[in-house]
């Protein structure tokens, strides 16, 4: 209990409202009174209560009809509902439409303090678990990003201190990092927010087609330029423009988003006029722009421009404590995307997803669970459930070869028919498919079968 914790007691009979009040004073708490519904109402207006004690049947607005008015002025005060024998009916159906309990008249005093104490210390927590959670959204997650490790928490840090400036932001991440992510933080974190964020993949669009994508075109420019076509520049005038994987872009082209940059300004392909722009450029790659321009394959003046404030993701590998809270978030996305109710991973599952070094990062991952969770038979993903290359050698598999106490030669025939037989089950036991996936000569897979005892038709299993 707290000294700001405060009760107001609403009672028409004068002799009740000043034996609780007497009560819960020497009991620490702050009391106020009311006569009637209507009065509590004005009261509650004007101050902040934690709780209501209310009497069901008092002349003027009643007990119920203030129990409801209170909910929607503000569904966080508690209210406990006194009612004598008669209206216990009345009682119960108040407590389906809010109240926190109700207590008979006449009452034990120790009984009422009891109550309120109870709901009030349920109150707190509540209010302890919504502000933890709101910390651990605030601690680690930022927008869409996702991560409690170091490396994370500075990308973060680094983010909010960034965003509220015009600076030029370079973000360095392989694919499947999260670098489009990182470039929406920046822009929906910042004065632009209400402004448009434009995306453009320099490594997606055909070399000769960016330059119009970015500046646009005026009509009959070139052969099909049928109409005036406004850029990517002018689109994301007042907001933001995300250059993805900027690496892979013309020499040519980077000499026109260099001028773009330092004239804040631009020209539409097989136009005469400047147009003034206002935009912030993010711009990522997964290349190392340092060496491309000791290649001569990047503009040195433009990587100086692009790398005002660079960002650096790490990949998955080096972030695996970032692992469970990625597969709970992507598991809770796509069980409602698929009306589906799985609770996690087995613990041979969990561990086989730490060990895999995770090639293709986070998006990988999410890729994973979105199957797992569409083709999940249970509550709980299995090992067997996860793609081959993630579960052939998992913890699970190491594991059991351990506990039998194997020698190097019996393991090794262990994991070859371990992994012939999941070659097989994924193929559905097509041995000329699945010779094809091993690198073998159909003939070489019928003697190996025979070698390590693996039958040519699975037995089927039955009930």
């Amino acid at each position: 209990m707290t000294s700001q914790e405060r009760v107001l007691i609403v009672d028409d009979e004068e002799q009740m409202r000043d034996l609780l009040a007497k009560v819960l004073e020497k009991n620490g708490f702050q009391v106020a009174a009311a006569g009637d519904g209507a009065q509590a109402l004005a009261l509650l207006e004007k101050e902040p209560v934690d709780l209501v004690v209310t009497d069901v049947r008092m002349p003027g607005l009643g007990g119920m009809e203030a129990l409801k008015a209170i909910k929607e002025l503000n569904p966080d005060i508690i209210v406990i509902i006194m009612t004598a024998f008669g209206s216990i009916d009345q009682a119960v159906q108040a407590v389906k439409e809010g109240a926190y309990d109700y207590i008979n008249k006449p009452f034990k005093i120790d009984e009422m303090l009891l109550t309120i104490r109870k709901a009030l210390e349920e109150r707190r927590l509540r209010h302890e678990v919504t502000a933890l959670r709101h910390e651990l959204r605030k601690r680690y997650h930022f927008e869409s990003l996702i991560g409690k490790s170091r490396a994370m928490q500075e990308v973060f840090s680094l983010i909010e201190q960034v965003a509220g400036s015009r600076s030029t932001v370079m973000i360095y991440g392989r694919s499947g990092t999260g670098k489009e992510l990182v470039a929406k933080a920046v822009h929906y974190n910042s004065q632009r927010a209400s402004k448009a964020f434009v995306a453009v993949n320099c490594a997606a669009i055909p070399a000769e087609l960016l330059e119009s994508e970015l500046f646009g075109h005026e009509k009959g420019a070139f052969t099909g330029a049928i109409a005036t076509k406004v850029g990517k520049f002018e689109l994301a005038t007042g907001g933001s423009l995300f250059l993805d994987e900027v690496g892979s872009m013309r020499l040519d082209l980077q000499a026109k988003i260099l001028r773009a940059l330092q004239e804040r300004e631009i020209e539409r392909v097989g136009g005469t006029r400047t147009i003034k722009i206002d935009v912030r450029v993010i711009a990522a790659t997964n290349r190392d722009l340092k060496r491309a321009v000791e290649e001569g394959t990047f503009r040195e003046d433009l990587y100086y421009r692009l790398n005002v404030i660079p960002i650096t993701l790490p990949p998955l590998r080096q972030r695996r404590d970032d692992i469970p809270l990625l597969v709970e978030h992507f598991i809770a996305k796509y069980n409602r995307e698929f009306n589906r109710k799985v609770k996690g991973f087995s613990a041979g599952a969990t561990a086989a997803l730490y060990q895999y070094d995770w090639p293709g990062n986070v998006r990988e991952l999410e890729n994973v669970i979105e199957r797992a969770v569409a083709l999940a038979q249970s509550e709980t993903i299995s090992l067997r459930e996860l793609p081959l290359d993630i579960s052939i050698l998992g913890p699970d598999t190491i594991e059991d070869t351990h506990k039998a106490g194997l020698s190097l030669r019996e393991a090794r025939n262990y994991f070859e028919k371990q992994y012939i037989l999941n070659i097989l089950e994924r193929v559905r036991w097509n041995q000329t498919e699945a010779a094809r996936i091993l690198g073998l000569h159909r003939n070489t897979l019928l003697w190996k079968l025979q070698r390590l005892g693996i039958e040519t038709r699975p037995h089927a299993l039955t009930a």
